[in-house]
């Protein structure tokens, strides 16, 4: 299959990995911001295939992983309000907040629907006209877009039962807060594929300007990223990083403006609240005064249980997603992870989504290294 066949091809992989062999000389630690890519990476056996000199790091790139545990308390007690239903895509209802879960208040007699296009929360809220529909907004630029269509598909239709509670967040954001903290030296970043379909490469800009990170966008196949690593470690070896994209097929530099215009029609940029990083400023988009009689925020005030400091010891007890979120640690390095932490009985949200740094390497075999 085109873009699928040509770029699993294990003999341009065996050279591909040659060639970053080849060039690299020295130790590197390279950042795979995406979820995604986390996974590509593990399943694909990537960091078997690179020399020992080039580490890979997972960073805060799960949606799921990064909401915020006061951001949870929020949904969950909204969800037992009477005549309210709430609708998410799935992973997050499994994720504990700090008394419960969405997926405990469900099992308390709340209604919460799963479902796989917000479009379907705008259906159920026309359908339940006597009921509050509210969609739990998680996710970062990729899903921005289509959940401003929807905002702007319910005001349309005069849709008035329809609200969002936005936890959606920016990604270059929290990337200049990771390196400003220091705590991991980076020398490149994978960037994210499908959030730079939407905003492009420019916005990553700052990255080598400012810190001399190399910087270079993936696609999600095993010859992607092998590509990828090749830029990165060609740009550290000559030491004139830059912003390059390998994903030449998904992204522009400009972006998809039609998918930006969207989001800047219905949003405006705030302050995030990140798990395992805390307060992030300018990294957080909230539905902006034309549309705010669908801001969840604003239709249930009384509620708001956002933290004003960081969420940093909120973690479960031994629970180190906040740290594997940051790449200060790995998931082999927590003392929970596949023993009292597993796919089955999750602690932390790591371990709980399907972009998850726990999750990747429980599924394919990471424990065992």
């Amino acid at each position: 299959m085109k873009f699928i066949d040509e770029y699993q091809n294990s003999e341009l992989a065996t050279k591909l990995a040659q060639r970053i062999a080849d060039r690299s000389t020295k130790p590197i630690r390279l950042m795979e911001f995406c979820g995604g890519h986390t996974h590509a990476i593990m399943r694909y056996g990537i960091r078997q295939l690179v020399p020992k000199t080039v580490e890979m790091r997972s960073g805060p790139g799960c949606p799921v992983c990064v909401t915020a545990t006061s951001d949870l308390d929020k949904a969950i007690a909204i969800a037992h309000l009477p005549g309210v239903i709430i609708t998410t895509f799935g992973d997050i209802i499994r994720v504990p907040g700090s008394y419960s879960s969405l997926q405990q208040a469900k099992a308390e007699g709340a209604d919460i629907r799963v479902v796989y296009s917000i479009m379907d929360a705008v259906e159920i809220a026309k359908a339940n006209p006597r009921k509050s529909v509210i969609f739990i907004g998680i996710g970062f630029e990729t899903t921005a877009p289509t959940i401003a269509a929807s905002i702007i598909k319910a005001k349309k239709e005069e849709v008035e039962n329809f609200y969002v509670l936005s936890l959606l967040k920016l990604t270059p954001p929290v990337m200049k807060t990771l390196l400003d903290l220091g705590e991991v030296k980076l020398d490149g970043i994978v960037g994210p594929g499908h959030v730079s379909v939407i905003i492009g490469s420019y916005p990553y800009e700052f990255i080598p300007r400012n810190y001399g990170v190399a910087c270079v966008i993936s696609g999600f196949e095993p010859l992607d990223i092998l590509l990828c690593i090749d830029k990165l470690v060609e740009q550290v070896e000559s030491g004139k990083p830059q912003v390059e994209i390998a994903y030449r097929r998904g992204v522009k530099p400009q972006g998809n403006k039609k998918a930006l215009e969207s989001m800047n029609e219905v949003f405006e940029i705030d302050g995030a609240d990140w798990r395992g990083i805390g307060i992030v400023p300018q990294s957080g988009l909230k539905i902006n005064q034309k549309y705010q009689h669908f801001d969840a925020d604003k239709a249930f005030p009384d509620l708001s249980l956002r933290a004003k400091r960081s969420n940093l010891e909120k973690e479960p007890r031994g629970c180190r997603c906040g740290d594997i979120l940051r790449g200060v640690a790995t998931p082999l390095e927590c003392k929970l992870f596949g023993k009292v932490c597993t796919p089955e009985k999750p602690v932390g949200p790591c371990m709980v989504s399907s972009e998850g740094a726990c999750a990747a390497y429980y599924q394919y075999g990471a424990s065992y290294e």
